[in-house]
């Protein structure tokens, strides 16, 4: 006998109904990127009169630069930050996983608290220490902290490596050093080809936070021509905010595409790194 309460059909439709209800600015907003300037206070989902001329004119709105320059700078930046977080990121979880040096537990704690520190309480610190260093309005205040295991995640890469590293047995490691290998070595040939799926993960993680950091990025980097895409979308708005809505709408979606294509061509790997972290092997 079915239990009472609820019927199942009265449950998927209220959840039908939230569904839509969430969605629905989503798709407004798909479908305002091709709606002309007169169609941007309608209601309506689907435009009347279909235009790619946001597109277009969004792509070289801002003055003496395009879009495409924006979108090379952020890649470039993210790119360079995953590359630099991954060498660093799983030297720190193999020395904390596989080696034994003084009061390594404390420092271990010491990067799981950093997990509890916003980033912004330390902006102002970093910022006087890269402004001693002439590094404002470059790339360096993001790449450097990263080749140190710092950065945006840095101290969550690490745990996530190190519980990774954990699950793989230790036998290996023994049997690398009777053929004669080191400490590096171990690591180069034994943890990091197992590594993979762990190693996408922070990748994946890495570039979507540099993407999106927004805030990081109007604070360091300075001129028009370093700009990231978060900075040029924030061109488009003024000190009235008054706006070209429909080119921004175009431009804002044409940002969110790397990191949407990027999670659908890695969702697998994403989620074997995470569902394998901390399993003993």
């Amino acid at each position: 006998m079915r239990a009472a309460g609820r019927s199942p059909l009265v449950s998927h439709l209220l959840l039908l109904i939230l569904c839509a209800i969430m969605l629905y600015p989503v798709l407004w907003w798909f479908g305002a990127v091709f709606k002309p300037l007169d169609e941007l206070s309608s209601a309506s989902l689907i435009p009347q009169h279909p235009t790619l001329k946001n597109f277009t004119e969004g792509w070289n709105a801002i003055t003496n630069y395009s879009f495409g320059v924006f979108f090379g700078n952020t890649i470039a930046l993210a790119a360079s930050v995953v590359v630099v977080s991954l060498a660093s990121c799983s030297l720190v979880a193999y020395g904390f996983a596989r080696m034994n040096f003084p009061l390594k537990n404390f420092w271990f704690s010491i990067v799981l608290l950093t997990l509890m520190l916003p980033n912004q309480v330390t902006i102002v610190p970093q910022y006087i220490l890269f402004d001693s260093f002439r590094w404002i309005d470059t790339y360096l205040p993001f790449i450097v902290p990263h080749a140190l295991a710092g950065g945006i995640g840095g101290s969550f890469f690490v745990f996530l490596l190190v519980q990774f590293i954990r699950g793989i047995p230790k036998e290996l490691d023994e049997a690398a050093k009777m053929d004669g290998c080191g400490s590096f070595k171990i690591y180069a040939r034994i943890i990091v080809p197992l590594l993979v799926p762990a190693l996408v993960t922070v990748s994946i993680f890495c570039f979507l936070w540099n993407w999106d950091d927004f805030f990081g990025h109007m604070i360091f980097i300075q001129s028009i021509g370093k700009f990231t895409v978060g900075q040029a979308l924030k061109l488009f708005v003024d000190s009235q905010s008054a706006a070209p809505w429909g080119q921004l709408f175009a431009m804002s979606l044409l940002s969110i595409l790397p990191g949407t294509i990027l999670f659908f061509f890695t969702q697998r790997f994403l989620v074997e790194g995470i569902a394998t972290t901390g399993l003993k092997g």
